[in-house]
């Protein structure tokens, strides 16, 4: 599931026990913590461990949502959830296979091309897939400042989020009005939004298995949630211009966005409908600016942006409106 590391040890082994405990399961089993971006990760030969130490209870959402999930996408069958102090955690059984992007820069070109179209089989099956009802909303309308429903336009919470952006230090509030300026312009471009079926909402290969011959399951559904097909390509069109901000430190030096420039054109020819519709260009843009400004929010600027990276929210969301971006 993915990439293993480090001793067991500490509060994170203590946390993994419980949930082990809790789920009925033996907690002497032998563990060994696997690298990941964003939870803490333990796996047995049998099971996979995911503990949540953020105050969202995201995976809370996921073990809901599991059960209604297409057999296509070869979701692990969850063996049990719950909280502790300050977590939560699910516990599910393992599907075999490492995370795509690990085994990326050693696969062949024909294994990858393999790989896209078992992908795009899976896409297609969870976009046809109505939300179950219940869900819940994500915490802070998820990785794109856009909202479904509510009686509001979907680009609402991205222009007062602008309006915020504007008083940041460092930031050209000029240039950021000029952002908003264009949404509202180009903002219906999106509508109607408020869509009923899922898209798994954090499309990167770390979420993708591959065991060497194929893809054998799409895991991590916290971003899950009703919404139109092509939003996935957010995400995804960003890992490969970026993906060593996406994937485990222990091997980001060897992730290079050279390996991942075919993808787009293999997933649009393996599953055109994402890239059809006819305001595509304006819509893929809306949808980056609203995932830009949700990171700028939670990564203001420290310095004038000629001196931050190329790589910062700012920079990536001023690319944007220049078309100087990974879009382009």
């Amino acid at each position: 599931m993915a990439g293993v590391h480090g001793t067991p040890t500490g509060l994170a082994l203590a946390r993994a026990k419980h949930a082990l405990t809790a789920a009925g399961l033996d907690p002497d089993v032998e563990l060994a913590r696997a690298s990941s971006v964003t939870n803490e990760v333990w796996l047995s030969s049998d099971v996979a461990i995911r503990v949540n130490r953020r105050p969202d209870k995201r995976l809370f959402r996921e073990a809901q949502l599991g059960p209604h999930l297409p057999p296509e996408v070869g979701y692990p069958e969850i063996l049990g959830y719950g909280t502790g102090v300050g977590f939560d955690w699910l516990v599910a059984r393992r599907r075999p296979g490492n995370v795509l992007s690990r085994c990326w820069p050693t696969m062949s070109p024909a294994q990858q091309r393999v790989a896209v179209r078992q992908l795009a089989f899976m896409l297609r099956a969870l976009h046809a897939t109505p939300a179950p009802g219940g869900l819940g909303d994500i915490n802070e309308l998820g990785p794109q400042l856009l909202r479904t429903g509510q009686g509001m336009a979907p680009t609402a919470p991205l222009l007062a989020a602008l309006e915020r952006v504007t008083t940041f230090e460092h930031v050209d509030p000029g240039a950021i009005r000029d952002i908003a300026a264009w949404v509202r312009a180009h903002g219906g471009a999106i509508e109607p939004f408020d869509v009923h079926t899922l898209v798994h909402g954090d499309l990167t290969f770390e979420n993708v298995l591959w065991d060497g011959d194929g893809v054998t399951a799409l895991i991590d559904f916290e971003w899950a949630r009703p919404a139109p097909p092509d939003l996935e390509l957010d995400v995804l069109l960003r890992f490969c211009a970026y993906p060593q901000l996406h994937v485990a430190a222990d091997y980001e030096a060897q992730t290079r966005a050279e390996a991942y420039e075919d993808v787009p054109k293999w997933l649009r020819d393996d599953y055109p409908q994402l890239f059809e519709h006819p305001r595509c260009d304006e819509r893929l843009r809306l949808y980056a600016i609203a995932f830009e400004v949700g990171q700028l929010l939670h990564d203001p600027p420290q310095a004038a942006p000629r001196t931050l990276t190329e790589v910062h929210p700012l920079n990536r969301l001023l690319r944007l409106l220049s078309h100087r971006s990974h879009l382009d």
